[in-house]
Protein backbone atom coordinates (compact mmCIF):
# COMPACT_ATOMS: atom_id res chain seq x y z
CA UNK A 1 0.00 0.00 0.00
CA UNK A 2 2.67 2.52 1.00
CA UNK A 3 5.21 1.59 -1.08
CA UNK A 4 2.94 2.25 -4.08
CA UNK A 5 3.09 5.82 -2.97
CA UNK A 6 6.76 6.31 -2.27
CA UNK A 7 7.89 4.68 -5.28
CA UNK A 8 5.56 6.72 -7.18
CA UNK A 9 7.02 10.28 -5.53
CA UNK A 10 10.11 8.55 -5.90
CA UNK A 11 9.54 8.49 -9.82
CA UNK A 12 8.39 11.58 -9.82
CA UNK A 13 11.34 13.23 -8.11
CA UNK A 14 13.76 12.16 -10.43
CA UNK A 15 11.80 13.04 -13.31
CA UNK A 16 10.91 16.59 -11.67
CA UNK A 17 13.83 18.26 -9.48
CA UNK A 18 11.56 20.52 -8.40
CA UNK A 19 9.61 18.30 -5.62
CA UNK A 20 11.10 18.46 -2.55
CA UNK A 21 12.91 15.08 -1.87
CA UNK A 22 11.68 15.09 1.63
CA UNK A 23 8.59 14.33 0.02
CA UNK A 24 9.92 10.87 -0.16
CA UNK A 25 9.57 8.12 2.99
CA UNK A 26 13.26 6.87 3.96
CA UNK A 27 14.26 3.73 2.90
CA UNK A 28 14.96 0.93 5.56
CA UNK A 29 14.40 -2.79 6.59
CA UNK A 30 10.86 -3.49 7.05
CA UNK A 31 10.32 -2.98 10.72
CA UNK A 32 12.45 0.12 11.12
CA UNK A 33 9.60 2.90 12.00
CA UNK A 34 9.57 5.44 8.94
CA UNK A 35 7.57 8.76 10.72
CA UNK A 36 6.42 10.14 7.42
CA UNK A 37 3.82 7.17 7.05
CA UNK A 38 0.81 5.93 8.89
CA UNK A 39 1.41 2.34 11.04
CA UNK A 40 -0.72 0.10 13.05
CA UNK A 41 0.40 1.58 15.91
CA UNK A 42 -0.37 5.15 15.11
CA UNK A 43 -3.10 5.00 12.85
CA UNK A 44 -5.69 5.77 15.14
CA UNK A 45 -3.36 8.74 16.84
CA UNK A 46 -2.74 10.46 13.49
CA UNK A 47 -6.10 10.82 12.53
CA UNK A 48 -7.49 14.12 11.91
CA UNK A 49 -10.41 13.09 13.37
CA UNK A 50 -12.03 10.63 15.62
CA UNK A 51 -12.99 7.55 14.23
CA UNK A 52 -17.15 7.64 14.39
CA UNK A 53 -18.71 4.19 16.08
CA UNK A 54 -22.60 3.82 14.39
CA UNK A 55 -24.58 2.07 17.69
CA UNK A 56 -27.71 0.23 16.68
CA UNK A 57 -29.84 -1.31 19.47
CA UNK A 58 -34.07 -0.74 19.93
CA UNK A 59 -32.96 -0.86 23.89
CA UNK A 60 -31.69 2.35 25.40
CA UNK A 61 -30.20 0.90 28.51
CA UNK A 62 -27.79 -1.53 25.92
CA UNK A 63 -26.47 1.77 23.83
CA UNK A 64 -25.67 3.64 27.65
CA UNK A 65 -23.86 0.45 28.82
CA UNK A 66 -21.65 0.59 25.38
CA UNK A 67 -20.63 4.24 25.42
CA UNK A 68 -19.89 4.18 28.88
CA UNK A 69 -17.53 1.16 27.90
CA UNK A 70 -16.04 3.51 25.14
CA UNK A 71 -16.34 6.99 27.23
CA UNK A 72 -12.55 7.52 27.94
CA UNK A 73 -11.66 6.74 24.11
CA UNK A 74 -12.18 9.76 22.77
CA UNK A 75 -14.59 7.99 19.97
CA UNK A 76 -17.63 9.86 18.61
CA UNK A 77 -20.74 7.62 18.99
CA UNK A 78 -23.90 8.13 17.10
CA UNK A 79 -27.50 6.37 18.16
CA UNK A 80 -29.83 4.83 16.15
CA UNK A 81 -32.83 2.79 17.92
CA UNK A 82 -33.76 1.15 14.62
CA UNK A 83 -31.89 -0.73 11.39
CA UNK A 84 -33.82 2.24 8.84
CA UNK A 85 -32.74 4.77 11.50
CA UNK A 86 -28.77 3.39 10.71
CA UNK A 87 -28.97 3.29 6.72
CA UNK A 88 -30.27 7.10 7.33
CA UNK A 89 -27.20 7.69 9.17
CA UNK A 90 -24.60 5.43 6.90
CA UNK A 91 -26.20 7.70 3.90
CA UNK A 92 -25.54 11.02 5.53
CA UNK A 93 -21.65 10.46 7.06
CA UNK A 94 -19.01 8.70 7.17
CA UNK A 95 -19.03 5.96 10.10
CA UNK A 96 -16.07 3.88 10.65
CA UNK A 97 -17.24 1.03 12.69
CA UNK A 98 -21.00 -0.34 13.44
CA UNK A 99 -21.66 -2.20 16.34
CA UNK A 100 -25.58 -3.83 16.43
CA UNK A 101 -27.57 -6.01 18.26
CA UNK A 102 -28.50 -9.49 17.24
CA UNK A 103 -31.90 -9.27 18.07
CA UNK A 104 -33.99 -6.05 16.26
CA UNK A 105 -37.83 -5.67 15.56
CA UNK A 106 -37.46 -4.44 11.75
CA UNK A 107 -34.53 -6.96 10.90
CA UNK A 108 -31.69 -9.38 12.71
CA UNK A 109 -28.23 -7.86 13.47
CA UNK A 110 -26.96 -10.66 10.51
CA UNK A 111 -29.72 -9.29 8.06
CA UNK A 112 -28.64 -5.87 8.97
CA UNK A 113 -24.68 -6.75 8.36
CA UNK A 114 -26.10 -8.30 5.15
CA UNK A 115 -27.22 -5.27 3.99
CA UNK A 116 -24.75 -3.08 4.94
CA UNK A 117 -21.84 -5.50 3.17
CA UNK A 118 -23.61 -5.61 0.26
CA UNK A 119 -23.76 -1.60 -0.28
CA UNK A 120 -20.50 -0.64 -2.24
CA UNK A 121 -20.65 2.27 -0.44
CA UNK A 122 -20.73 1.11 3.24
CA UNK A 123 -18.83 -2.66 2.39
CA UNK A 124 -15.85 -1.60 4.13
CA UNK A 125 -16.91 -1.10 7.44
CA UNK A 126 -16.82 -2.88 10.07
CA UNK A 127 -19.42 -4.52 11.45
CA UNK A 128 -19.38 -6.21 15.07
CA UNK A 129 -22.42 -7.64 16.79
CA UNK A 130 -23.79 -7.87 20.20
CA UNK A 131 -25.44 -11.07 21.24
CA UNK A 132 -27.08 -12.54 24.56
CA UNK A 133 -27.39 -15.73 22.52
CA UNK A 134 -25.71 -18.73 23.32
CA UNK A 135 -24.22 -21.36 21.19
CA UNK A 136 -22.17 -22.07 17.65
CA UNK A 137 -24.91 -21.66 15.28
CA UNK A 138 -25.52 -18.05 16.34
CA UNK A 139 -22.16 -17.62 15.73
CA UNK A 140 -21.50 -19.17 12.45
CA UNK A 141 -25.06 -17.13 11.74
CA UNK A 142 -23.29 -13.65 12.13
CA UNK A 143 -19.88 -14.41 10.67
CA UNK A 144 -21.78 -15.87 7.18
CA UNK A 145 -23.42 -12.43 7.19
CA UNK A 146 -20.29 -10.61 7.02
CA UNK A 147 -19.82 -9.69 10.14
CA UNK A 148 -16.80 -8.50 11.63
CA UNK A 149 -17.18 -9.84 14.77
CA UNK A 150 -19.32 -11.36 17.40
CA UNK A 151 -19.29 -10.38 21.24
CA UNK A 152 -21.33 -12.51 23.21
CA UNK A 153 -23.09 -11.03 26.36
CA UNK A 154 -22.38 -10.04 29.08
CA UNK A 155 -19.86 -7.76 27.55
CA UNK A 156 -16.26 -7.72 29.39
CA UNK A 157 -15.38 -4.29 29.24
CA UNK A 158 -11.71 -4.99 28.57
CA UNK A 159 -12.69 -6.91 25.51
CA UNK A 160 -15.30 -4.65 23.78
CA UNK A 161 -12.84 -1.49 24.09
CA UNK A 162 -9.23 -3.90 22.58
CA UNK A 163 -11.60 -5.11 19.97
CA UNK A 164 -13.31 -1.94 18.88
CA UNK A 165 -9.10 -0.85 18.64
CA UNK A 166 -8.18 -3.24 16.52
CA UNK A 167 -10.94 -2.80 14.36
CA UNK A 168 -10.65 1.06 14.12
CA UNK A 169 -6.86 0.59 13.25
CA UNK A 170 -7.86 -2.17 10.41
CA UNK A 171 -10.87 0.59 9.14
CA UNK A 172 -8.06 3.62 9.26
CA UNK A 173 -5.54 1.45 7.07
CA UNK A 174 -7.88 0.25 4.66
CA UNK A 175 -8.74 4.02 4.39
CA UNK A 176 -5.16 4.67 3.80
CA UNK A 177 -5.50 2.39 1.03
CA UNK A 178 -8.18 3.72 -0.41
CA UNK A 179 -6.51 7.29 -0.29
CA UNK A 180 -3.06 5.99 -2.03
CA UNK A 181 -5.56 3.91 -5.01
CA UNK A 182 -7.51 7.41 -5.11
CA UNK A 183 -4.13 9.47 -5.40
CA UNK A 184 -2.96 7.00 -8.18
CA UNK A 185 -6.39 7.72 -10.33
CA UNK A 186 -6.22 11.22 -9.57
CA UNK A 187 -2.18 11.25 -10.90
CA UNK A 188 -3.16 9.21 -14.33
CA UNK A 189 -6.24 11.45 -15.00
CA UNK A 190 -3.75 14.46 -14.31
CA UNK A 191 -1.34 13.06 -17.38
CA UNK A 192 -4.71 13.21 -19.87
CA UNK A 193 -5.90 16.48 -18.53
CA UNK A 194 -3.23 17.76 -19.67
CA UNK A 195 -3.97 17.54 -23.08
CA UNK A 196 -7.07 18.97 -24.09
CA UNK A 197 -7.51 16.58 -27.21
CA UNK A 198 -7.61 13.74 -24.34
CA UNK A 199 -9.35 15.09 -21.59
CA UNK A 200 -12.02 12.67 -21.24
CA UNK A 201 -10.04 10.03 -23.13
CA UNK A 202 -9.78 7.24 -19.83
CA UNK A 203 -13.43 7.65 -19.51
CA UNK A 204 -14.61 6.68 -22.83
CA UNK A 205 -11.73 3.98 -22.56
CA UNK A 206 -13.06 2.26 -19.01
CA UNK A 207 -16.76 2.34 -20.87
CA UNK A 208 -15.47 0.64 -24.42
CA UNK A 209 -13.35 -1.49 -22.52
CA UNK A 210 -16.12 -2.88 -20.41
CA UNK A 211 -18.80 -2.73 -22.87
CA UNK A 212 -16.66 -5.38 -25.46
CA UNK A 213 -15.96 -7.52 -21.72
CA UNK A 214 -19.77 -7.98 -21.42
CA UNK A 215 -19.93 -8.74 -24.77
CA UNK A 216 -17.21 -11.22 -25.15
CA UNK A 217 -18.57 -12.86 -21.27
CA UNK A 218 -16.03 -12.28 -19.28
CA UNK A 219 -16.34 -12.16 -15.59
CA UNK A 220 -16.73 -9.21 -13.32
CA UNK A 221 -13.09 -9.60 -11.75
CA UNK A 222 -11.81 -8.98 -15.72
CA UNK A 223 -14.47 -6.25 -15.83
CA UNK A 224 -13.08 -4.10 -12.87
CA UNK A 225 -9.54 -4.80 -14.32
CA UNK A 226 -10.48 -3.16 -17.34
CA UNK A 227 -12.13 -0.26 -15.37
CA UNK A 228 -8.99 0.55 -13.75
CA UNK A 229 -6.65 -0.20 -16.46
CA UNK A 230 -8.85 2.81 -18.78
CA UNK A 231 -7.39 5.05 -15.87
CA UNK A 232 -4.33 3.44 -15.55
CA UNK A 233 -2.71 2.31 -18.27
CA UNK A 234 -1.00 4.81 -18.92
CA UNK A 235 0.08 6.49 -15.76
CA UNK A 236 4.11 5.68 -16.61
CA UNK A 237 3.91 8.54 -18.77
CA UNK A 238 4.46 10.83 -15.63
CA UNK A 239 8.26 10.00 -15.71
CA UNK A 240 8.47 11.13 -19.08
CA UNK A 241 9.41 14.96 -19.53
CA UNK A 242 7.05 16.96 -21.31
CA UNK A 243 9.46 18.21 -23.56
CA UNK A 244 9.01 14.83 -25.65
CA UNK A 245 5.11 13.99 -24.51
CA UNK A 246 4.27 16.67 -25.94
CA UNK A 247 6.63 17.30 -28.84
CA UNK A 248 5.01 18.78 -32.11
CA UNK A 249 6.02 16.42 -35.03
CA UNK A 250 8.43 13.42 -35.63
CA UNK A 251 10.51 11.52 -32.30
CA UNK A 252 14.03 11.06 -32.67
CA UNK A 253 15.04 7.47 -32.06
CA UNK A 254 16.05 8.23 -28.55
CA UNK A 255 12.97 10.36 -27.82
CA UNK A 256 10.82 7.13 -29.21
CA UNK A 257 12.50 4.89 -26.62
CA UNK A 258 11.76 6.87 -23.72
CA UNK A 259 8.06 7.04 -24.39
CA UNK A 260 8.05 3.27 -25.14
CA UNK A 261 9.04 3.18 -21.46
CA UNK A 262 5.75 4.54 -19.75
CA UNK A 263 5.09 1.06 -19.95
CA UNK A 264 7.73 -0.55 -17.99
CA UNK A 265 7.60 2.79 -15.66
CA UNK A 266 3.51 2.37 -15.29
CA UNK A 267 3.57 -1.30 -13.72
CA UNK A 268 6.68 0.00 -11.66
CA UNK A 269 4.30 2.41 -9.85
CA UNK A 270 1.52 0.29 -10.01
CA UNK A 271 3.19 -3.08 -8.25
CA UNK A 272 3.56 -2.50 -4.75
CA UNK A 273 -0.35 -2.05 -4.78
CA UNK A 274 -1.70 -5.53 -4.02
CA UNK A 275 -5.37 -4.81 -5.37
CA UNK A 276 -3.94 -3.23 -9.02
CA UNK A 277 -2.13 -6.69 -9.81
CA UNK A 278 -5.17 -7.93 -12.23
CA UNK A 279 -3.98 -4.35 -13.90
CA UNK A 280 -0.51 -4.50 -14.49
CA UNK A 281 -0.48 -6.91 -17.36
CA UNK A 282 -2.37 -4.09 -19.18
CA UNK A 283 -0.30 -1.21 -18.00
CA UNK A 284 2.82 -3.19 -19.44
CA UNK A 285 1.20 -4.85 -22.81
CA UNK A 286 -1.44 -2.73 -24.55
CA UNK A 287 1.50 -1.81 -27.16
CA UNK A 288 2.23 -5.49 -28.17
CA UNK A 289 1.18 -6.17 -31.11
CA UNK A 290 -0.48 -9.07 -33.05
CA UNK A 291 2.65 -10.41 -34.97
CA UNK A 292 4.97 -9.82 -32.23
CA UNK A 293 6.34 -6.17 -33.66
CA UNK A 294 4.83 -4.40 -30.12
CA UNK A 295 6.43 -3.08 -27.38
CA UNK A 296 8.08 -3.69 -24.46
CA UNK A 297 8.22 -7.45 -25.09
CA UNK A 298 8.00 -8.12 -28.01
CA UNK A 299 5.03 -10.94 -27.21
CA UNK A 300 2.51 -12.47 -29.66
CA UNK A 301 -0.83 -13.40 -30.99
CA UNK A 302 -2.17 -15.09 -27.77
CA UNK A 303 1.18 -14.79 -25.82
CA UNK A 304 -0.82 -11.25 -25.34
CA UNK A 305 -2.99 -10.67 -22.31
CA UNK A 306 -6.43 -10.70 -23.08
CA UNK A 307 -7.20 -7.61 -21.43
CA UNK A 308 -4.45 -6.40 -22.73
CA UNK A 309 -5.46 -6.77 -25.98
CA UNK A 310 -8.76 -5.48 -25.65
CA UNK A 311 -8.11 -2.36 -24.24
CA UNK A 312 -5.73 -1.78 -27.03
CA UNK A 313 -8.65 -2.27 -29.27
CA UNK A 314 -10.98 0.04 -27.12
CA UNK A 315 -7.83 2.61 -26.76
CA UNK A 316 -6.94 2.93 -30.79
CA UNK A 317 -10.79 3.55 -31.29
CA UNK A 318 -11.04 5.90 -29.17
CA UNK A 319 -7.73 7.71 -30.78
CA UNK A 320 -9.52 7.75 -34.60
CA UNK A 321 -13.29 8.84 -33.74
CA UNK A 322 -11.81 11.67 -31.25
CA UNK A 323 -10.16 14.80 -33.16
CA UNK A 324 -6.44 15.49 -32.26
CA UNK A 325 -4.08 18.37 -33.82
CA UNK A 326 -2.73 16.14 -36.48
CA UNK A 327 -6.18 14.52 -37.41
CA UNK A 328 -10.01 15.21 -37.18
CA UNK A 329 -12.50 13.01 -35.70
CA UNK A 330 -13.27 9.94 -38.10
CA UNK A 331 -16.49 8.52 -38.40
CA UNK A 332 -17.39 4.91 -36.90
CA UNK A 333 -16.87 3.10 -40.58
CA UNK A 334 -14.33 4.64 -41.19
CA UNK A 335 -12.48 4.25 -37.99
CA UNK A 336 -13.40 0.43 -38.19
CA UNK A 337 -12.42 0.35 -41.65
CA UNK A 338 -8.77 1.32 -40.99
CA UNK A 339 -8.75 -1.16 -37.49
CA UNK A 340 -9.94 -3.75 -39.99
CA UNK A 341 -7.15 -2.98 -42.22
CA UNK A 342 -4.16 -3.03 -38.86
CA UNK A 343 -5.92 -6.35 -38.22
CA UNK A 344 -4.57 -7.60 -41.86
CA UNK A 345 -1.76 -6.59 -41.68
CA UNK A 346 -0.63 -8.53 -38.10
CA UNK A 347 -1.49 -5.83 -35.47
CA UNK A 348 -4.34 -6.43 -33.81
CA UNK A 349 -6.12 -9.28 -32.33
CA UNK A 350 -8.76 -9.66 -35.88
CA UNK A 351 -11.25 -11.60 -33.62
CA UNK A 352 -11.19 -8.90 -31.17
CA UNK A 353 -11.24 -6.13 -33.73
CA UNK A 354 -14.39 -7.69 -35.86
CA UNK A 355 -16.52 -8.31 -32.46
CA UNK A 356 -15.81 -4.67 -30.79
CA UNK A 357 -16.90 -2.88 -34.67
CA UNK A 358 -19.95 -4.69 -33.84
CA UNK A 359 -20.28 -3.65 -30.24
CA UNK A 360 -19.68 0.04 -30.61
CA UNK A 361 -21.85 0.25 -33.69
CA UNK A 362 -25.16 -1.01 -31.06
CA UNK A 363 -23.67 1.12 -28.24
CA UNK A 364 -22.25 4.36 -30.66
CA UNK A 365 -25.29 6.87 -30.20
CA UNK A 366 -26.15 6.59 -26.36
CA UNK A 367 -22.85 6.77 -25.46
CA UNK A 368 -21.41 9.89 -27.74
CA UNK A 369 -24.96 11.51 -26.45
CA UNK A 370 -23.51 10.72 -23.21
CA UNK A 371 -20.20 12.47 -23.10
CA UNK A 372 -21.38 15.31 -24.83
CA UNK A 373 -22.08 16.09 -21.04
CA UNK A 374 -19.17 15.39 -18.41
CA UNK A 375 -22.02 15.16 -15.62
CA UNK A 376 -23.90 12.71 -17.35
CA UNK A 377 -20.50 10.89 -18.18
CA UNK A 378 -19.94 10.66 -14.61
CA UNK A 379 -23.41 9.27 -13.73
CA UNK A 380 -22.68 6.30 -15.87
CA UNK A 381 -19.66 5.79 -14.34
CA UNK A 382 -20.56 5.95 -11.40
CA UNK A 383 -23.42 3.12 -11.97
CA UNK A 384 -20.92 1.39 -13.85
CA UNK A 385 -18.70 1.48 -10.23
CA UNK A 386 -22.11 0.20 -8.48
CA UNK A 387 -22.90 -2.70 -10.86
CA UNK A 388 -19.40 -3.73 -10.82
CA UNK A 389 -19.32 -3.86 -6.99
CA UNK A 390 -22.23 -5.69 -6.14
Amino acid sequence: MQGGVVLLLSTLVKSNPVLPTELVAPSGPIGQSQSLWPNWDSVLEDATQAPVILLVDEVELNRRLIKALLKASGYEIVEAQKPSEAFRVLGDRKVDLVIVDQVQQEMTGPEFCRAVKRDRRTQLIPVMITSSLQGLENEVAGFESGADEILVKPLQPMLVRTRVKSMLRNKALIDSLEEAEAILFALAQSVEHRDRYTGLHCERLAAYSIALAQAMGLNRSDQVALYRGGYLHDIGKVSIPDAILFKRGLLTEEEGRTVRLHTIRGEEICRPMKTLAPVLPIIRSHHERWDGSGYPDALKGEGIPLLARILQVADIYDALTTSRPYKPAFTHEHAVALMLEEAQRGWRDPELVALFAEVAKRTKEPQRAAWINGATMEESLEAMRRELSR
